[in-house]
């Protein structure tokens, strides 16, 4: 008995030393440090454990050993090492059922913590099988095991319930500092509360769309004690909730909540970024993107932010697929590319262009770091220089805009295929089959990216009344174009466009957007050097190409005009009073669109000279 009394003391006070060591290490500020005290820590308990239970198990000893085991299991996991606490905390609860006598029958967890709760239910060990039930409710949580977690979720209240009483003493004994009681490397309530929150943030976004139920138990959880960035994804869940609900509004607020809360939860910026876009307010979306962009540039948004505690990180319990989704934020570069994108799309053409600079400058820049990592979440580098081409071009700088055409020309050019040649869509819609084939499709894309670059520098040529020059590029872009052909039909014009028809793909709707385009280009061209016969065949030919292409419709009505035919071009021109140039939409490349970069036609010019014409 002497032996066995000493053996308990050597071991608690070993037990303390290396709890107290361990609570000392966690101010540890270098992360490989505190890494590698973590699993000294670990293995220096699991090591102590082993000595207590090299002898059988007894009554006196137990309060120690589960001690051990508690101090154990939250080195494991905080390692992420959730096998090997789950299988420790299991030989737990079947040990301590030993010593009760009792025998459940099953290895099945729930079954044995609701045993071995119920055998020391009124006892000192009371408390300390509480302990281990919090670790198994942590482990069941990292592992998404969410259905475990609901269905222990008595035993969960009964944690909730009396984390604070039933533990008040335990701190009591802390503060004494009594030598033979054992100390925790991390106080119970401190980790019920942690997977109190953790357990509402992850269940509420696996049941997002459950409506106002799910909505209710975020908001409590947002009254916990916790850390803020917690408290910040409470708000951004509700959020989330709240825009599944198709309430919008309400949505943003939660979302500016989760930011008054904690500035760096970015991804409640991103969230009211989509919800600014689907209600149509870009100037509100252009400004969340903005400032989503400078904070996603700052070091601290890429590091964990919200340790309740340097023991066990709350990132170890939100775990789950859906709550990673929601958030998930594009890289900063994605989010540029964006901005870029959108202050083109509406008018803010200058801020748009600077954006589309900066973003190809990164690209190039040796010192970014990232870029690597993220290029496969951007658009392909030619359609890019694309993209920054025609908000050069919208801002009136050319000569910019060929530059970037240039390089996209020596890129591609070379590697473009003397002809592409696609199944006829319809057949292939008849037969059941997919898309174009792999060469097919590359071929077709590349060709396109050739043919967009030279068309940009047609409408570069355009807009410095080069005309000659003009005809020339609209002309290489069309002889580009000619080269797609489908099988069995020879090339067809009449493409359906991508949003009239999806099953036809992006690719085929931009390939009959550029042909429209050039041909208009030419035609417009050949307009200002009156070679009227050819332009009214490629403006005609553009309206065939491209039905919604308005200022095809208007020049064709302008050289119908000159060569004398007043009574059809009177025609064309009232058909397209109701048809303005349509906006810029992001269903297409912005270069594959009416930049609207050529000549105009005045169209009060033109109603005076319906009204001389008189009526038709």
């Amino acid at each position: 008995m002497i032996q066995s009394t000493s053996l308990l003391e050597s071991w608690t006070q070993e037990n303390n030393q290396l709890a107290s060591g361990c609570k000392d290490g966690q101010n540890e500020p270098n992360r490989e440090h505190n890494l590698f005290r973590q699993r000294r820590w670990s293995s220096d308990f699991h090591r102590l454990l082993r000595k207590i239970q090299g002898i059988p198990p007894h009554l006196d000893r137990a309060q120690l050993e589960l001690s051990v085991v508690y101090n154990t299991c939250v080195c494991f996991t905080a390692q992420s090492q959730f096998d090997e606490a789950e299988l420790l905390l299991t030989q737990t609860a079947q040990r301590l059922l030993q010593i009760a006598g009792d025998d459940p029958g099953t290895s099945d967890p729930s079954v044995l913590w609701r045993t071995a709760l119920k055998s020391v239910t009124g006892t000192a060990l009371h408390r300390r099988v509480l302990s281990l039930l919090c670790l198994q409710w942590g482990v069941w949580l990292a592992k998404s095991r969410l259905t475990a977690v609901q269905d222990f979720q008595e035993e969960v209240s009964l944690l909730e319930a009396q984390s604070g009483a039933v533990w008040n003493d335990c701190r009591a004994e802390t503060k004494e500092k009594i030598s033979n009681i054992p100390i925790l490397v991390l106080d119970p309530r401190r980790l019920v509360d942690l997977l109190k929150i953790c357990t509402a943030i992850v269940q509420g976004a696996e049941r997002l769309t459950e409506g106002w139920s799910v909505l209710s138990a975020l908001q409590a959880a947002s009254a916990s004690p916790a850390p803020r960035a917690l408290i910040a994804y409470t708000h951004l869940l509700s959020g989330s909730c709240l825009a599944h609900m198709n309430r919008p509004q309400m949505a943003l607020q939660c979302y500016r909540k989760a930011l008054e809360t904690d500035p760096r939860c970015v991804c409640a910026l991103y969230q009211s970024a989509l919800i600014y876009s689907r209600l149509e307010n870009s100037q509100a979306e252009i400004q969340a993107l903005r400032i989503l962009h400078s904070m996603l540039l700052l070091p601290s948004t890429t590091e964990p932010a919200m340790a309740a505690d340097r023991l066990l990180s709350p990132s170890l319990f939100l775990c789950s697929q859906s709550l990673s989704s929601l958030l998930s934020v594009p890289s900063a570069l994605s989010v540029l590319h964006s901005l870029a994108l959108k202050c083109v799309i509406h008018s803010r053409v200058s801020e748009g262009v600077e954006c589309y600079l900066d973003l190809l400058a990164a690209l190039q820049s040796e010192d970014q770091h990232g870029v690597h990592a993220v290029v496969s979440t951007l658009p392909k580098l030619p359609r890019l220089y694309l993209e920054a081409g025609a908000a050069l071009l919208m801002a009136r700088r050319p000569a910019d805009c060929m530059a970037l055409c240039d390089e996209v020309i020596g890129s591609t050019l070379d590697l473009l295929p003397e002809k592409v040649l696609l199944e006829d869509p319809v057949a292939r819609r008849v037969a059941g089959s997919g898309e174009v084939t792999e060469e097919a499709e590359n071929g077709l894309v590349r060709l396109l990216w050739t043919a967009a670059a030279y068309l940009l520098q047609g409408h570069c040529y355009s807009q410095l009344k080069d005309w000659k020059q003009a005809v020339t590029h609209y002309t290489r872009c069309i002889n580009l174009l000619v080269k797609v052909h489908y099988k069995d039909t020879g090339f067809s014009l009449q493409i359906p466009c991508a949003d009239k028809d999806p099953e036809q793909g992006v690719d085929l709707c931009v390939l009959q957007r550029l042909k429209g385009l050039s041909l208009a280009g030419r035609g417009i061209s050949f307009a200002q050097i009156d070679r009227l016969r050819e332009a009214l065949r490629d403006l005609q030919l553009s309206r065939q190409a491209h039905p919604e292409g308005v200022s095809a419709r208007r020049w064709y009505g302008e050289v119908l005009w000159r060569l004398d035919r007043k009574q059809e071009a009177a025609a064309c021109w009232e058909q397209t009073w109701s048809n303005p140039i349509p906006s810029l939409s992001e269903a297409l490349p912005v270069y594959a669109q009416e930049l609207q970069s050529g000549p105009l036609l005045d169209s009060a010019e033109l109603r005076q000279k319906l009204q001389e014409l008189g009526p038709t």
